[in-house]
């Protein structure tokens, strides 16, 4: 399905908004996960199972990883993570070429070819594929702790807007819930980037003094006199 099409536009993003806004709160996060393997279903059905084991599988990686204390057996940890994620890319993307040039010098060497019959590539495989090695990394290098849930990580994963295309979103960015809703005895994560910290107003003494003479710089209204450089330096330090 894509994004451009009319059934996207007009049918799947209609229904999974409506669904999502109508839902209860606490099973907003449900109504997410169920339209992202929809989307991806309706594509690339025979693969679901695959998306999903890859999901499984780098849900377990992570909590092994972030249960462990030993460093040796984390860096190993990580290794068969990135191993098990490139390996499962590389059978999918690469075997076809890969069979096909092994048939293509075979009877050079008087080789009988190979009997393959080619692997379709499954939809957006790369993006999800390096979507889990980032958050393993994250784990690994403790930027982010291990999502205990299970559905709550696999809408990280799958989340259909983002699911086959690019940003390919770090779990550091998004791990801070932006509200609680329940729907998987979880915090749910939302996805937003680290707020912009407030520029710092500069304490009384630290403010610039004036340059000019201040009876150039006061501006008479009647009752109130006004310091044009002091509201500058305000305005700014807003």
């Amino acid at each position: 399905m894509v994004f451009a099409s009319p059934l996207f536009l007009f049918l799947f993003l209609p229904l999974a908004l409506a669904a999502y806004f109508t839902a209860p709160r606490r099973w907003r996060n449900g109504v997410l996960l169920v339209a992202s393997l929809a989307f991806y279903a309706w594509g690339e059905a025979p693969y679901v199972v695959l998306v999903l084991a890859s999901v499984a599988f780098n849900w377990w990686i992570g909590m092994r990883i972030a249960a462990a204390d030993d460093p040796r057996a984390r860096k190993r940890l990580l290794a068969f993570a990135i191993a098990g994620n490139l390996g499962t890319l590389a059978v999918f993307k690469y075997a076809n070429f890969a069979a096909a040039n092994v048939n293509a010098i075979a009877p050079v060497f008087g080789v009988g070819a190979l009997a393959w019959a080619a692997i379709p590539l499954p939809l957006g495989i790369s993006f999800f594929t390096f979507h889990a090695i980032s958050y393993v990394v994250d784990v690994y290098k403790r930027n982010a702790d291990a999502q205990r849930s299970v559905p709550t990580f696999a809408q990280y994963i799958l989340l259909f807007p983002q699911l086959i295309a690019r940003p390919i979103i770090r779990w550091r960015d998004v791990r801070d819930p932006a509200r609680t809703i329940g729907a998987w005895g979880d915090r749910v994560t939302s996805v937003r980037t680290r707020e912009e910290q407030p520029v710092p107003r500069a304490p009384q003494h630290e403010r610039p003094a004036c340059a000019v003479p201040q009876a150039a710089q006061q501006e008479h209204d009647g009752s109130a006199t006004i310091c044009t450089c002091h509201l500058a330096a305000t305005s700014v330090a807003r």
